[in-house]
């Protein structure tokens, strides 16, 4: 975000910034409801169950991980992901807290 001026934002606000970015793409939100139904994926059975190569898959979980929605393990030649559920929960008790507040002061 460094041209976005963004440290003129609160550490909340940017987080949240971060978090929505991360989940601004369809592949980003299928990648992740794929690791959330198998509890945990490895990028080859995610490359065979969407319609994406693997380099682009891996692309996306990158910037999963760098969000801290998901995290890795290397296992062997692979690597595991699965949801960093600290994060998410608060990825959950963010949203859900300006979701909120935008009803509450909508006319």
């Amino acid at each position: 975000m460094g041209l976005t001026k963004s440290f003129h934002f609160n550490e909340e606000q940017n987080q949240l910034a971060g978090y929505a970015k991360a989940l601004a793409h369809p592949a980003r939100i299928a990648i992740l409801q794929q690791i959330i139904k198998n509890k945990t994926c490895i990028v080859g059975s995610l490359s065979e169950a969407l319609p994406l190569s693997q380099s682009t898959i891996s692309q996306h979980l990158k910037e999963l991980k760098n969000s801290g929605i998901i995290k890795g393990e290397i296992e062997g030649p692979s690597i595991c992901y699965c949801i960093d559920e600290e994060n998410w929960n608060n990825v959950r008790k963010m949203l859900t807290q300006f979701f909120t507040q935008i009803d509450r002061n909508c006319c």
